[in-house]
């Protein structure tokens, strides 16, 4: 059984969970029972990613009771005013084929367009009413929780945001800590790219005896924070969840964390002006 991490509300979460993104049809569903049996107990979807009744089968079709499994899903920034956000909770719990879901966040701030606190409203009212078990944001800024926490008096509990050993986001880690808020990692392995091959990481690896992929992922657990990778392999699967069994250095950790960069953002998508529909 995977550790968990206690949230602001009382809640135990999984220190490690399973993204969905871009996962689809019958595959994507064979995909995520793989998941499950392999050991997984939180999986994260989107409204946006337009797989949440895949989810829904996958936890349908698995012998693992509903109790047992935390249920991730996301509001679009195009339905971020209050009406439209309570109806699309609903839809989304329609589509899960679920009667609540554990863990409901909005995905992007969109601040220009100003309507993010009712969002947060929103999820607020639909806890209170027992369709949300623990709310959320996803890529918000400290100035984004802060107007939030003002407007509101409730904190999320996790904030998901980008986070790999290219974009350590020490600062706003920093933050989260200081408000009892949990780091949720997205993209924690780089989806790939240059990490797996960089000469810090497989030193690391070799030193270690365990893949890059682990040693990344125990980086995470070390930071705190919550990560989320996604694999269609079975075999990636374990190996991702199977990091509990060494500990990183200080020194390790400080190289990792030395491969940051300002510039290190998978796409260049800065919360302070991405806008998300």
């Amino acid at each position: 059984m995977t550790p968990t991490y206690e949230l602001l509300d009382g809640f135990q979460i999984p220190q490690i969970g399973f993204g969905t993104y871009a996962l689809k049809g019958l595959q994507g569903t064979r995909i995520i029972e793989s998941a499950l049996n392999n050991g997984y107990r939180l999986l994260d979807t989107a409204f946006n990613y337009e797989n949440e009744g895949i989810v829904g089968r996958a936890i349908k079709n698995s012998s693992i009771p509903r109790d047992q499994i935390s249920v991730t899903s996301k509001l679009p920034g195009r339905h971020q005013q209050y009406n439209n956000a309570i109806q699309t909770i609903q839809e989304s719990i329609t589509r899960l084929g679920l009667d609540y879901i554990d863990l409901y966040l909005i995905h992007w701030p969109n601040p220009k367009r100003g309507t993010f606190v009712e969002a947060w409203q929103a999820l607020i009212d639909s806890q209170r009413s027992g369709l949300i078990r623990s709310i959320g944001v996803c890529n918000f800024l400290p100035e984004h929780i802060e107007i939030l926490e003002k407007e509101t008096g409730v904190l999320p509990v996790i904030n998901q945001i980008e986070l790999h050993p290219n974009f350590n986001q020490a600062t706003q880690r920093q933050y989260h800590a200081s408000k009892g808020i949990i780091t949720q990692s997205w993209s924690p392995l780089g989806r790939a790219g240059n990490l797996f091959s960089h000469p810090t990481l497989v030193n690391l690896s070799k030193k270690y005896n365990q893949t890059v992929s682990q040693i990344i992922m125990r980086w995470h657990l070390q930071l705190g924070a919550l990560p989320i990778p996604k694999s269609a392999h079975s075999t990636r699967q374990i190996e991702n969840i199977d990091v509990y069994g060494f500990i990183l250095s200080s020194e390790d950790m400080q190289a990792i964390n030395a491969l940051s960069s300002v510039e290190g953002r998978l796409r260049n998508q800065d919360p302070a002006v991405y806008e998300e529909f």
